[in-house]
């Protein structure tokens, strides 16, 4: 069996000196995924079926109107909505911009860039690469960051893929460019992986405190659930202390109106504890780079 890290930190986790002495440092992510799923007008074989309403929805040969008008929503209505509720509350924001939906809507762009916000690659395309060939998928990670420089002025300091091939992590690696991968969801805490020749910062991400959980067979029926899960996570790292917690949300689906009103009831229990340092993720990156360098292996 090929080695893998199941150790971690351990018992003794470092003390991550967050700014501000805070007890967690909370990190927004909004996914923007739209126009760059699966669908026959890109070219694909197959409609999408996932992370929609439609729970179990099917995959079809042609195009499927419904699931295309529920990622409509997201880029049309439900990305403004959160853009609102984050500026008016003046909290930093990290965006995994897929590079070809961020090509189909350059005023999300412009609004993304205007609010300072991180604009990190989710990849070139909002697909499954599990089975995609090395060379192909190594052909869009190149051309995903030249596009997402092209769109944003610069080539993007952060990555996540989300639906990985077992490859995703060493081309991300031996690309270089990135300061940080986001492709785990193995810590509460940055870690380094140096299993690809090179150091790369691995900023982790999640999967249940997501708003992915709600369009899930597994996962929240509505709004209330999600507000007592991301209060309670963060109350319970909050006691803990040093922790870093990611939240994880879509136009299409946080988006809601229903769904917006009790994420904004969260950000407003955040900001009111005084205990966390609300950041985008390559500001964590960057902290932890400067304050957890890279100590060689076995480190």
């Amino acid at each position: 069996m090929k080695p893998r890290d199941l150790v971690g930190y351990g018992r003794t986790p470092p003390d991550p000196r967050w700014p501000g002495r805070a007890r967690v440092a909370v990190q927004f992510v909004i996914n923007y995924e739209e126009g760059a799923e699966n669908c026959v007008l890109n070219g694909d074989a197959r409609s999408e079926a996932f992370l929609s309403e439609m729970v179990g929805a099917a995959s079809y040969p042609d195009r499927a109107m419904a699931m295309e008008s529920l990622y409509e929503y997201g880029s049309r209505t439900g990305f403004w909505r959160l853009y609102r509720l984050f500026l008016e509350r003046e909290l930093p924001v990290t965006v995994f911009g897929v590079a070809k939906a961020m090509e189909m809507n350059p005023q999300a762009v412009a609004a993304m860039l205007d609010a300072d916000w991180e604009i990190a690659s989710h990849g070139l395309r909002w697909i499954d690469y599990q089975s995609v060939p090395e060379a192909t998928e190594r052909a869009h990670i190149a051309e995903a960051i030249c596009l997402h420089e092209k769109l944003t002025g610069s080539r993007p300091l952060g990555w996540y893929q989300g639906r990985t091939s077992p490859r995703t992590a060493q081309i991300v690696a031996q690309e270089a460019g990135f300061l940080y991968d986001a492709d785990s969801y193995a810590d509460d805490l940055p870690y380094w992986d140096n299993r690809y020749g090179r150091p790369q910062l691995i900023v982790p991400y999640t999967l249940d405190v997501n708003d992915m959980k709600i369009v899930a067979l597994n996962g929240f029926t509505e709004g209330e659930q999600f507000f007592r899960h991301m209060r309670d996570t963060f109350d319970q790292l909050r006691e803990e202390g040093g922790r870093m917690m990611s939240v994880g949300l879509h136009g299409r689906i946080a988006g809601k109106p229903g769904r917006a009103r009790w994420l904004a009831r969260f950000l407003d229990h955040v900001t009111s504890s005084g205990e966390a340092w609300v950041a985008r993720r390559i500001d964590i990156a960057r902290h932890w780079i400067r304050h957890h360098p890279y100590q060689g292996a076995g480190a």
